[in-house]
């Protein structure tokens, strides 16, 4: 049965590799792949030369790191708060209605993220109201908060999505551990931290050993959508600097170059979490 799944599998993903070839050779589209000269690791040693790679890497890590972090923390406790509610009607809707902006474009959720934080926006008037903020701020020309805005937004897109998984291995815990835990005058809080949360600690260990994986591929969709010129130095990211730089400037075997690095660095990370969970003993990829 997993053969047609194989199939797909080397011509969608193993095949194209064969491109890479492109980021050893000086790519020209009007010639062949065998009529192109060959540079060897020239384009790559232009990239680690180029003084807006280091800051693309650094806001990709910066933003990978953040959405990592409080992306897994907010899936989590979403997960264990839903899993405690026992009016089953409730529940059901409530992870229904949390599903639903994973399928909202990033284009929508980028305008009602810059209307909320404008001057005259929800934010603002919210802020002002209970004194906190004297006068409006314009967030979205705060470099500084860049980072965070667009963490926020991710995690308020995905946070139900992402908890779907932790519901269905929260759904397999024995029930004669919480009715252990009950005679013995466990809290419900206790249950969560004693019980749910450990029995659910290899999945969490390999979907983090996964996300960490694509710690550096975070795309540039948000990036660009919630970005403007004030705050362009924050958002290029690895994605839209391959875009921009490599893409948009007919470089083509320089943004080659940029897709490997990502590839090989995500590969390496993958490998050193998985060995990392290998040797303590928790959930592992492989």
């Amino acid at each position: 049965m997993s053969f047609p799944f194989v199939i797909w599998l080397i011509i969608f993903k193993y095949i194209p590799v064969a491109g890479w070839v492109m980021a050893f050779q000086d790519y020209k589209p009007q010639f062949s792949i065998f009529e192109q000269e060959w540079v060897g690791l020239k384009h790559f040693k232009d990239l680690f030369n180029e003084p807006m790679f280091y800051r693309a890497l650094e806001n990709t890590l910066g933003m990978g790191i953040l959405g990592l972090v409080f992306g897994t923390l907010s899936a989590i406790a979403f997960a264990l708060l839903l899993n405690e509610v026992r009016f089953l009607t409730l529940k059901k809707w409530t992870q229904t209605i949390s599903y639903l902006p994973h399928f909202v474009s990033w284009v929508i959720v980028a305008n009602i993220v810059i209307t909320m934080l404008s001057q005259e926006g929800i934010v603002n008037n919210l802020l002002m109201d209970i004194g906190i903020l004297d006068r409006p701020i314009n967030f979205m020309a705060q470099p500084d908060m860049f980072w965070g805005i667009v963490t926020a937004a991710d995690v308020w897109k995905e946070t139900g999505w992402n908890a779907i998984i932790y519901l269905a291995a929260m759904a397999g815990v024995d029930p004669q551990l919480y009715e252990a835990a009950k005679v013995d005058g466990a809290s419900r809080w206790r249950q969560m931290w004693h019980i749910t949360l450990p029995s659910i600690r290899p999945v969490i260990i390999v979907l983090l050993i996964l996300n960490i994986g694509n710690l550096i591929n975070i795309g540039f969709e948000k990036q660009m959508l919630l970005g403007n010129n004030i705050v362009a130095e924050k958002a290029l990211v690895i994605d839209l600097y391959a875009l921009d730089y490599g893409i948009g400037m007919f470089r083509y075997s320089f943004g080659t170059a940029i897709g490997i690095f990502k590839s090989v660095i995500s590969v390496i990370l993958i490998l050193i979490c998985n060995g990392f969970a290998k040797r303590i003993g928790e959930g592992r990829v492989f």
